[in-house]
């Protein structure tokens, strides 16, 4: 395990407990969540080391990186999840950017990247994955590459990059958001979407709450901090987005971890009113997506 002594967004040094979270997902150990003293900033520590995380992913329960349908919750994460890509091709599109130029950093199996190529866009997908990586190319003929090969790619030469549910996931987190920075081009435009621990089904579940995923999320974003960190690599931002599907998925996952009696309905009872009490402010939801313009 890897122990972190300086805080990844501020270096302090000086943290406290915040949440003792179960790796529900694959192998049951405990992990501890702390939160900066000097920043608020919280993350998962002590956490994986980059050689060793990958043992955290390899399970069919980790849907991002399987096409399986089994099960009731596979069902309605991909049923959601064809609505979602909808959902971001719009939004996407509506800021109208000056080239049709995308690049999708943990892209999974491919499938937004597959759906947005067929509209005319030129796309790369970066995927470390094997098995996902190799889904994506052979599911949608789409240039998919080994997280390796990030460095690689030329600067300024994107008019787009995406990371949907991913930079929670980074280990070098002010490395990635500069390396954002150098691809694009001149106004274009950086959409990240990460889990919201203020939103109130976070705050409701408490240790439960599945979108802390513990190890593999190291990091647990606030509106305040994911803005300061892209704002430090001159990265404005201009907008933030509702994910609303996603606090009826993660309640159900939530309830689930419970063990809880009537599950899928509990879950669906809190993730609407967890939308509801996030009315009129993108910034309460369960997930947000935040957009940045290189300036």
């Amino acid at each position: 395990m890897e122990n972190l002594f300086a805080c990844p967004k501020c270096k302090d040094s000086n943290f406290e407990p915040f949440l003792q979270c179960i790796d529900y997902t694959v192998t049951k150990e405990k992990f501890n969540i702390v939160s900066c003293k000097q920043c608020g900033f919280k993350f998962t520590n002590p956490r994986p080391d980059i050689n060793l995380i990958h043992k955290y992913y390899e399970s069919e329960n980790y849907i991002s990186h399987s096409n399986t349908n089994s099960g009731v919750f596979n069902k309605i994460y991909h049923l959601i999840k064809k609505i979602s890509i909808k959902n971001k091709i719009q939004t996407i599109e509506e800021l109208k950017p000056k080239n049709k130029t995308l690049l999708d950093v943990g892209c999974g199996t491919g499938s937004f990247l597959g759906s947005i190529q067929t509209r005319g866009w030129k796309v790369i997908g970066i995927e470390p994955n094997g098995k996902a990586r190799k889904a994506a190319i052979d599911d949608h003929s789409i240039n998919v590459l080994d997280e390796i090969e990030l460095i690689n790619l030329p600067k300024n030469s994107f008019s787009v990059i995406t990371m949907w549910h991913v930079m929670e996931h980074v280990h070098t987190i002010k490395q990635r958001i500069h390396e954002i920075y150098n691809l694009l081009e001149s106004g274009g435009y950086a959409i990240i979407a990460v889990p919201n621990h203020t939103s109130w089904d976070a705050k409701h579940y408490g240790e439960y709450w599945a979108a802390y995923d513990v190890p593999r999320h190291l990091y647990h974003f606030s509106p305040q901090t994911i803005k300061e960190l892209f704002n430090e690599s001159n990265l404005k931002h201009l907008k933030s987005l509702p994910m609303k599907f996603d606090s009826y998925y993660v309640s159900m996952l939530s309830e689930k971890y419970k063990n809880s009696f009537l599950q899928p309905l509990k879950a669906l009872v809190i993730g609407w009113y967890s939308n509801i009490k996030a009315t009129n402010n993108a910034e309460k939801y369960s997930s947000v997506i935040y957009i940045f313009q290189k300036k």
